[in-house]
């Protein structure tokens, strides 16, 4: 066997070695299914005993690391498939359908998600300066302006996690360490595969930069009436550009990402305040219950009281 070789069993062997420590932290620290929010801010853990069909919902700017298993999202016509050691970058909030192929009661399916403030990728970016690599070739996600993109965790980056992750033992060091650990994950992004297409969203006046500006817009306005021209002023685009950068980065039109972000809304409504499907439809929007009724059943595969009466009596795994 070449030196070579020896050298490449044993990364392979220190990666599993931690994989493997971090999958029994999260298994400790994640006693039940489903998306559970740590003592450490920004920071989620999730488990899941058994694969599920797909369930819908709505991205945050954040890191996803699977640990263990696999899922697939659904991004508007894309489809993104990740398993174990690889990571997730949403650069900007976006509506998912989500499915865990790969999961048991022996071999979980395990996750971490760790919410991202756009403005420290910024501040990094600034940083780095010209010290960011160039683009590299494409991986998982060909579109440069998709706002959904997946890479395979390295060492640095799966250490960087665990240790992130470990601070739950120690909460004495969390004040100081945790923001430490988030920057060397943040930067390890940005100099990964993805780093030039997260940078992409940082940098301001950037095409990608424009729609993530109107995709707070949308964000913080989903109940209004849409008009293209209004956004495309916002973002001083024309109306052709915005319309296909937006499609670029979410697959979806402005009007098909309102009308999810709409439906989402009132689902928790529905679910977490106890409102009634037509007070909830008016609340987000909808002039017609019964339109919002169909396009409810359309999205989440039932009627929306027959929906929320199900999500009430199970437990759901985040997408």
């Amino acid at each position: 066997m070449s030196v070579k070789q020896t050298q490449t069993i044993a990364a392979a062997r220190d990666l599993e070695t931690t994989r493997g420590k971090l999958a029994r932290n999260i298994m400790r620290w994640a006693p039940e299914q489903g998306l559970q929010e740590s003592a450490l801010e920004g920071v989620g853990l999730i488990r899941s005993d058994e694969a599920t069909s797909c369930v819908s919902s709505v991205y945050e700017p954040s890191l996803g690391f699977i640990v263990q298993g696999s899922k697939t999202l659904q991004l508007g016509d894309k489809e993104i498939s990740y398993g174990p050691l690889s990571y997730l970058a949403s650069s900007v909030h976006l509506p998912v359908l989500g499915e865990v192929k790969e999961a048991s009661p022996e071999h979980p399916f395990l996750a971490v998600r760790l919410i991202i403030d756009p403005q420290e990728v910024t501040d990094l970016v600034i940083e780095l300066g010209d010290k960011a690599p160039e683009m590299q070739a494409e991986f998982d996600c060909p579109e440069i302006s998709c706002g959904l993109c997946v890479a395979q965790m390295n060492k640095g980056m799966l250490e960087a996690v665990s240790r992130l992750v470990g601070l739950l033992d120690t909460p004495a060091d969390a004040p100081i360490l945790a923001p430490l650990a988030r920057r060397e994950i943040i930067y390890r992004a940005l100099m990964g595969e993805m780093g030039a297409r997260m940078r992409k969203f940082a940098v301001v006046d950037s095409q990608a930069n424009r729609i993530s500006r109107v995709i707070a817009v949308l964000k913080d306005r989903f109940s209004e009436p849409l008009r293209v021209s209004d956004l495309a002023d916002q973002a001083n685009m024309s109306e052709s550009s915005l319309y296909h950068s937006f499609k670029q980065v979410t697959r979806m039109s402005p009007l098909q990402f309102q009308k999810k972000l709409r439906l989402h809304e009132a689902r928790r409504l529905m679910l977490s305040e106890g409102l009634e499907a037509a007070s909830a439809s008016y609340r987000v929007g909808y002039e017609s219950p019964s339109h919002f009724s169909r396009e409810y059943s359309r999205m989440f595969g039932a009627p929306p009281r027959a929906d929320v009466n199900k999500l009430r009596g199970e437990q759901r795994v985040p997408a």
